[in-house]
């Protein structure tokens, strides 16, 4: 197998992180890269049982089997970008999922994180473009289905493991063509939505996102509208604000049915579907958005924990905190204001206020 490094910047001295800062040194995380194999039937050439499996957190359109290898359960996830219309959303033609445990970079996460990848094929469906990736079954340790609020020591238990990811990576530069950070903030956008209306709708979630962004524009105050209807259209003042901040290594979609606690007690996370560098905050921001129900205190609080946590990480986040955690969350307004148009008035005018914040930093 041959093996590369990644670039991680890193300050001295307990200086102000910069992926530009002149302060910095660079240190480097050694990738070996993983085998990848041809075909599914090579993958699962052990497997005495496969069944299909419904994952009923899933809403991308991939689908999934729950196989036996030598007598332990794995399931097996189906990635193509015809398939997914997640993938379609952020441009992935080269099947991200595929590539970030090809390259290595699971291998380097922090000791506390699972993400209970064992094998993977790729080169599968139209152009090669797709991929099957074997995980052990991992469902039982899972954050179950839900409304209800999690346990406070889970939730800041996964806080510290975000923390935890974005100070293993610290200084992050994308060197391995994993999923660009200005395509994460085109989710759920005019022209995305329009393709998938063109394709008459063949999964859930996109129309309704289509009719949440109809009601945005009848729910929220005018100045608000104005701000997040143009970065849709063109999100490059928000991408350009951000990268002047420290990015890290990012997992991209920490909502609840993708995390759990382990029987060891590391935290579970899995579909590493969009990952890629980002701003610490980006994942926050994504976590208290989509999880906003289940969370067992304000969403302040949960800012707050992740700001201790990257402290006691040894990450000084005096010099950029605010920033970013400003524009991180007009970005989750930019990425989920249609779902947030769709739900109460309380919650739709806490990130209202939240958008005209980051709109100072543009």
């Amino acid at each position: 197998m041959s093996s590369s490094t990644i670039a991680i910047a890193r300050t001295v001295a307990g200086a102000p992180p910069s992926r530009l800062s002149d302060a910095s040194v660079m240190n480097a995380l050694m990738l070996t890269a993983r085998p990848v194999l041809s075909s599914v039937d090579e993958l699962l050439a052990d497997a005495t049982s496969r069944q299909p499996f419904s994952h009923t957190d899933s809403k991308s359109g991939s689908g999934f089997e729950r196989v036996i290898i030598d007598g332990e359960a794995h399931v097996v996830k189906y990635v193509h970008i015809d398939e997914d219309w997640t993938m379609r959303f952020c441009g992935d033609i080269g099947c991200k999922p595929l590539q970030v445990w090809a390259t290595g970079l699971m291998d380097v996460l922090p000791e506390r994180i699972d993400h209970g990848v064992v094998g993977a094929a790729g080169g599968l469906g139209r152009n090669g473009w797709g991929a099957a990736i074997l995980m052990r079954d991992l469902s039982d340790e899972l954050v179950p289905a839900g409304d209800d609020p999690i346990a406070m020591d889970e939730h800041l238990e996964y806080i510290e493991t975000m923390a935890a990811l974005a100070a293993r990576t610290w200084g992050f530069v994308d060197d391995l063509g994993l999923v660009p950070f200005e395509n994460k903030l085109t989710w759920f956008n005019k022209v995305g939505l329009e393709l998938e209306r063109a394709r008459g709708w063949p999964d859930a979630v996109p129309p309704i996102a289509a009719n949440g962004w109809t009601q945005f524009a009848s729910r929220v105050p005018r100045d608000v509208h104005d701000v997040v209807d143009s970065l849709r259209r063109d999100p490059q003042p928000l991408v350009d604000a951000l990268v002047a901040t420290p990015f890290a290594f990012s997992h991209g979609d920490w909502k609840l049915g993708n995390i759990g606690t382990g029987r060891d007690g590391r935290t579970v996370l899995i579909d590493w579907t969009y990952p890629g560098a980002a701003p610490p905050c980006y994942d926050l921001a994504w976590y208290i958005s989509i999880n906003r129900s289940r969370l067992p205190h304000s969403k302040e609080d949960a800012i707050a924990s992740l700001r201790a946590a990257l402290a006691r990480a040894g990450i000084d986040v005096q010099p950029w905190w605010d920033r970013q955690l400003s524009l991180c969350l007009l970005g989750a307004l930019l990425q989920h204001g249609w779902e947030k148009a769709l739900g109460d008035e309380q919650e739709l005018g806490w990130w209202c206020d939240r958008g005209r914040e980051g709109a100072r930093y543009l």
